[in-house]
């Protein structure tokens, strides 16, 4: 899931550079909604693991 959210990020950059305004603001949305997923996720994770 990280790994997705750091594609979309790039994504997000070359676009912006790019000039595609639309298009980087769609993809950094993205980017960080899975981020906030993969962090809780994450710290369900190591909840589940330190019981």
């Amino acid at each position: 899931m990280l790994g997705w959210a750091i594609t979309f990020l790039v994504i997000a950059l070359i676009a912006a550079v790019l000039g595609f305004g639309g298009i980087a603001g769609a993809a950094s949305g993205i980017a960080q909604v899975l981020f906030v997923v993969f962090l809780v996720l994450f710290v369900v994770a190591m909840v589940r693991r330190a019981r």
